[in-house]
This record gives C-alpha cells, structure tokens and sequence, in this order.
C-alpha cells in the first residue's frame, strides 16, 4: 500500500511516525520542514515536489490540511476512480468531499489522533471501508460511526481537550495561590490526573466516579457545587454547539 498525505502538520507527522517505515509514504511539499525530518528518519518516506506528485504516486491519499482551505486545495489536484480519499478534515461533510475528489471511488471521513505516533489512537471513521482500516487499526484502532450525525458527534468530542487542559490549568494557578511554587503545583497536578488517566485504561467512567465519590465527602462536595452552577449544562451547550456548526 502506497501511502500519500497531502499536508505535512501534526497529525501527518503522528501516523508516519507510527508506521514507522511499514509502508511506502510520499509526503507533500506543504510543511517541507516536517516533510524533511521524517524522510531523513524513514527510508520509505520520500517529499513530492507537488500535491499532484504526492497522489500520482498514492493508492490511498490521506488529506490534513485545514478546513478553510480544503477546498482550494482539492480544487487543484486530480484523482484516479482508484484512489481512496481519507479525509482528517473536521467540518467537511462526506457529499462535498465526494464531489471536490471525483472521480475518486471512495471517500472515508476519519479523526486519526496525534497519539497515532505511538500507536494509541483509536480513530473515527465514516463510512467504513477496508483501506481506513488497514491504515489505523496497527495505530490504535477504529471506531466505525453508523452515519454522519454520530461522526461528527464523536468529532465533536474531540474539542474538549483545550478546556479540559484549562481545567488542570485552573486547579495549578489556584494551588499557586494558595503559596505552592508554581513547578510543584504543576507537577502535583499532572500526577493526579496522569494516574486517573491510566485507570481510564481498564476502568469504566462509572466506575471511577463512584471509586472518587465518597457519600459526603469532599469529592462529592466540589462536584454538588460546579454541578449547582450549571458546570455540566454549559458543556452540553457548547457541545452542541460544536455538533450544530459541524453538520451545518
């Protein structure tokens, strides 16, 4: 299988780092610099002067570019009935897609994950197809969606991660302010959390709530509280409002 991102960022970076030379890979022009690093690194990665060199040379043409100009850049390149387009663009429904990458055969809307570089993705796709599968299934896994609702619903969950990270950010900046030095109080934090993290491995949510809710106690309290507030409500809110813009 020959393998053809078209655009060299984060998520190109994470999948060719965890393929770690298992298949042949042309990178394209965009992002020269990262495109550089991974073929100095890997032997079967090689940069294409174009986009268009990337997909003459590609079976599977993987596309990571952002959404503004997913467009523009489609509009410029041309596909064979082979080809089979995996799109890690968020926003872009499957029907313009299918019609900007015609006459391409097949479309597969995907959400791979940074941590594919090691592996440990488990990535969305939509709809599901063999070629999709090949390629994250060995960095991670797939999750297959039953429509597009539910694709861009599991999209949607992946923009929480900055206000989550805000979250940990608020408990530091507090322990800063109640006299811990800043490096300690950061550091205690990620423990916390990293451990819980691992537990999310094996243990279900439910579980793990109950295991850090003691009737009463203090755990209990701070979630009664954001809870009053109307912490969860605003989440759901914000949540569909990502879906709504997502399907739009």
């Amino acid at each position: 299988m020959a393998y053809g991102f078209i655009g060299a960022g984060r998520i190109t970076k994470a999948i060719v780092e965890g393929l770690d030379g298992g298949a042949e890979v042309f990178l394209s022009p965009r992002g020269r610099q990262v495109g550089q690093e991974l073929a100095d690194r890997f032997p079967n990665v090689t940069v294409c002067p174009t986009n268009q060199a990337v997909a003459d040379a590609a079976s599977v043409v993987v596309l990571a570019v952002g959404a503004s100009i997913t467009r523009d850049v489609l509009a410029d390149l041309r596909f064979r009935p082979d080809h089979v387009v995996l799109c890690a663009v968020a926003g872009v429904s499957l029907t313009k897609l299918q019609d900007w990458t015609a006459p391409a055969a097949h479309v597969v809307r995907t959400i791979p994950m940074p941590q594919a570089a090691h592996r440990q993705s488990r990535t969305a796709l939509f709809p599901d197809h063999a070629a999709a599968r090949e390629l994250f299934e060995p960095l991670g896994g797939v999750i297959v969606a039953a429509d597009e609702p539910m694709f861009d619903a599991l999209t949607t969950a992946t923009t929480t991660f900055a206000a989550h990270l805000d979250y940990l950010t608020t408990i530091t900046g507090w322990l800063t302010a109640h006299g811990v030095a800043p490096d300690t109080a950061e550091t205690y934090v990620r423990h916390l959390y990293a451990q819980v993290g691992q537990s999310l491995a094996t243990e279900s949510l439910t579980d793990l709530a109950g295991e850090h809710t003691t009737p009463g106690g203090l755990n209990e309290q701070l979630l009664t509280d954001l809870r009053h507030h109307g912490v969860p409500d605003t989440v759901r809110r914000a949540l569909d409002a990502i879906h709504a813009r997502l399907g739009g």
